[in-house]
């Protein structure tokens, strides 16, 4: 079979090899899932770049989301589940033809809810739901959300304004590409703005109850100037590649900054509330939010040029794994 191998911390069009090899064998308690499809998602290649040193280890298979078809079943495993279509979660993994996971780690799709869906059901969306469920007290009125041209950033306006809360974007020049996706913020302000802190508190009509950043780097204590008294920033992502920095002189007291990681969290929840939050994501994609539009499409043969295209223009890339 074929399979992705990240060789080094790096460029992932640089260190990211197409190898042969044997899929790994189905131990007790496993699944062999014959991948589909899946994505390249920032991150993954934030992980590859070697960000996260310190829980990384080289050489890896990456890829953390994807849809597959359960083919094999090892012991102690209900056979009845080959032939379903999951969500395989739980780590990396997903960038090969076939991927063997523990079969709690593997999350049914329903049937009405294609591959090329199911595929980007998992890392933004889930970790939207759950931030929205644990930092937006109810009563809350405006929320700040940056990179807002992101498909996270839209998940989160689709999941405030289902709130009824003033979802205001930040964009870093990047904006949301279509009509209906700055239609779901209440604002966007352009951080090329050198007045970009007055512009989003004009917008929001006072404190924000909440802030959302997958950024980082040196604006954390110009975030939590927007914040109320008690507000929060919720810090979720590393696209610049440089830690938020959150104190200095401008930095407020009596705002609070929350770091959300999504493996972490999906590590302390029971299997039943991964699913219910599966299920409620799913929910959501029928109702017309949470959707991921798909920029360009590409085989796993293809996959240097699926990177270099997700490391160099916007919009979602999809991977049709194939036999």
């Amino acid at each position: 079979m074929r399979r992705a191998l990240a060789t080094r911390p790096g460029r992932a069009s640089a260190v990211v090899e197409l190898v042969d090899a044997q899929p790994e064998p189905v131990m007790p308690g496993d699944v062999t899932v014959r991948m589909l499809t899946t994505t390249v998602n920032p991150s993954d290649l934030i992980t590859i770049s070697g960000a996260y040193a310190s829980r990384t280890t080289f050489p890896f298979v990456p890829g953390f989301e994807g849809a597959g078809e359960i083919v094999a079943a090892g012991p102690g495993v209900d056979s009845g589940l080959v032939g379903q279509r999951v969500v395989p979660i739980g780590g990396v993994g997903n960038w090969q033809q076939y991927r063997t996971v523990p079969a709690s780690w593997c999350f049914p799709i329903p049937s009405d809810i294609p591959d090329t869906v199911a595929t980007f059901a998992y890392i933004n969306p889930v970790t939207a739901l759950l931030m929205v469920d644990a930092h937006v007290p109810a009563g809350a009125r405006s929320a700040v959300i940056t990179a807002a041209g992101s498909a996270i950033g839209g998940h989160l306006a689709d999941l405030l304004r289902a709130r009824g809360v003033a979802a205001i974007g930040l964009t870093t020049g990047r904006a949301p590409r279509s009509a209906a996706d700055a239609g779901r913020f209440t604002a966007i302000v352009d951080r090329r703005d050198p007045n970009w802190p007055d512009a989003l508190a004009a917008a929001a009509g006072g404190p924000a109850d909440v802030v959302f950043d997958c950024v980082g780097g040196p604006d954390g204590p110009r975030l939590l100037s927007l914040l109320r008294p008690g507000g929060r920033l919720v810090h979720f992502g590393l696209l610049s590649g440089v830690p938020l920095m959150t104190a200095g002189p401008d930095a407020p007291a009596g705002r609070t900054v929350h770091l959300f990681r999504l493996r972490d969290r999906v590590y302390d929840m029971d299997r039943s509330e991964i699913q219910q939050a599966f299920g409620r994501v799913f929910a959501h994609l029928r109702a017309g939010r949470l959707g991921t539009p798909t920029a360009a499409e590409y085989s796993l043969d293809d996959l240097g040029s699926a990177l270099r295209r997700a490391e160099t223009k916007p919009g979602k890339v999809l991977i049709q794994i194939g036999q």
